[in-house]
């Protein structure tokens, strides 16, 4: 069985302690084990803050956008063996891993290519110079240059490939060295790809570090130049927030937390037309891809009165040809939950719905997986609860199921209605709106745009969506409320959390020479 080590201080270093094993979420075969006592967490940072920064904030934009499409490189020279792993140590299939790997590679290289486009300089302007008097040469100008801390990236069990990349890309290319911290269960991906990154010394010593095992007392350690960018529960993210050391120095913190995000259907949309058909297969596909345990999965299909029993027997259909199984095997398509505690979680909510609502399909009951010994395995079927039209549905806009469920709530039809069942989830990462109506869609998006970080626009005549639930390096990724108040990604504007932005006052030929930028 192997050894999770962490790479801290550009070095291999085995921690001491209890063991945290890693299993096979599918057969619950042991495959690895970490620990993280006594590994020295000050002077890893400090390393990364003294080393690390300096080495990366010498490179200009184009320089750091290199290392990264290296990086990309490198994952994609062993893509099928980190596809293995996923399907091992994470359940997923094949077509989950690939989701996951695939995403980290082209989130890597979609910004090395934002460092080419920006070039040769080493801060960004911000916006265009000023004049700040009756004189033209009273100038002022906003810039953002590297902080000169360490970005610490305390990532989730569910994408622990894409969750590593989409956060260490963008503060790579900002100039800042990195400690990303995987979840435990499935961090067999995430120290795979970095035992690669090492292998091939890619990145100048001190920019990357990996932690595995409990993050024990990281948080805590950092100050006002470092930042933490966090995914996982909304209750972890309001205690991180509230550590003596955040509030003291001021520690930036970005959270990625809790989302019921949810699927419109517009009143226009007839059944069996083809975008009723791309609204239909949306919803299938985010309720079951990676088991339901994607941060953007759709939680609430929310559809008018009138159409509300078509629906609930369509998705119905589309859920019991689901396969369920060994993920090992080509003709599943749904594997387990992550672990066990995931697998309790997700039962415990099933029922609570289903206090309120009534299971269409599914239930909390175990459940006989194809592929495995019987008692094996965190596997629980896809599960669809309906309500009643205006039911008050409480538990459905408060909590999470982080799995393959999600909840049907007819509604009147009207795009206000809508926006307001949507606003009932406190914020979201992600809404999706299907019509052609316009003056609808313009109701509702506008409705739904203050509680949501993104909102996708379904339409049949789009080619290659990857749909709802696929995150973009070019969009902003995040959410207000609930969802944790942060933002990732979203092509330059991710730069932004790592950077300081600092406004220059003065002469307008000195800032302009400072800047290398023209004075006429």
């Amino acid at each position: 069985m192997k050894t999770l080590s962490s790479y801290v201080g550009d070095q291999w270093v085995e921690g001491s302690g209890a063991q945290q094993m890693l299993l096979n979420p599918a057969t619950e075969e042991p495959l690895a084990c970490a620990r993280s006592e006594g590994v020295d967490l000050a002077a890893a940072l400090d390393h990364a803050r003294r080393a690390g920064g300096p080495a990366l904030r010498a490179l200009s934009f184009a320089e750091r956008g290199a290392l990264l499409g290296a990086m990309a490189q490198a994952m994609q020279a062993h893509r099928d063996e980190l596809l293995e792993l996923a399907i091992a140590n994470c359940g997923n299939t094949r077509s989950d891993g690939k989701f996951d790997v695939e995403g980290a590679i082209a989130t890597l290289s979609a910004f090395a290519e934002i460092g080419t486009s920006v070039g040769t300089a080493q801060f960004l302007v911000d916006g265009e110079g000023m004049q700040l008097g009756r004189s033209p040469r009273f100038h002022g100008q906003h810039v953002a240059v590297p902080r000169t801390g360490v970005a610490v990236h305390i990532n989730a069990f569910n994408f622990p490939a894409w969750g590593f990349a989409e956060k260490a890309a963008a503060a790579l290319l900002a100039g800042m060295p990195v400690l990303s911290k995987p979840a435990t269960s499935s961090a067999m991906l995430a120290h795979r790809i970095m035992e690669i990154l090492v292998e091939r010394r890619i990145l100048p010593g001190g920019a990357l570090s990996l932690l595995v095992g409990s993050p024990r007392e990281l948080p805590s350690l950092l100050g006002g130049q470092d930042v933490l960018a966090f995914t996982g529960s909304g209750d972890t993210g309001a205690r991180i927030r509230a550590l003596p050391n955040v509030v003291r120095e001021s520690v930036h913190i970005n959270v990625e937390a809790d989302s019921l995000n949810a699927a419109v259907l517009g009143p226009d949309v007839e059944p069996r037309s083809d975008l009723y058909e791309l609204f239909l297969k949306d919803v299938q596909r985010d309720m079951t891809q990676k088991a339901g345990q994607k941060c953007t999965a759709i939680r609430r299909v929310i559809v008018p009165a009138v159409v509300a029993a078509g629906v609930r027997e369509d998705l119905v259909e589309l859920l019991g040809g689901v396969r369920v199984g060994n993920p090992a095997m080509d003709e599943v398509r749904m594997g387990p939950l992550a672990t066990a505690s995931q697998l309790a979680d997700a039962r415990e909510g099933v029922e609570r719905l289903a206090a309120d609502g009534e299971l269409a399909f599914g239930s909390a009951a175990p459940f006989a997986a194809a592929g495995v010994p019987a008692g094996k395995g965190y596997f629980i079927s896809p599960v669809l609860v309906e309500f009643a039209q205006g039911a008050a549905a409480d538990v459905v806009h408060a909590r999470e199921v982080f799995g393959p469920v999600a909840s049907l709530l007819p509604y009147s039809g009207e795009a206000g209605d809508a926006a307001a069942i949507v606003a009932r989830g406190n914020g979201g990462l992600v809404t999706a709106v299907y019509s052609d109506d316009a003056g609808w869609i313009r109701e509702a998006v506008f409705g739904i745009a203050p509680h949501c970080g993104r909102i996708y626009l379904g339409n049949a005549k789009i080619e290659l969506s990857p749909g709802p639930g696929t995150v973009l390096p070019q969009l902003v990724h995040g959410g207000p409320g609930r969802a944790g108040g942060g933002e990732e990604l979203g092509g330059v504007r991710a730069l932004a959390f790592y950077l300081q932005r600092v406004a220059l006052e003065g002469s307008r030929p000195v800032i302009q020479k400072l800047l290398g930028t023209r004075t006429g």
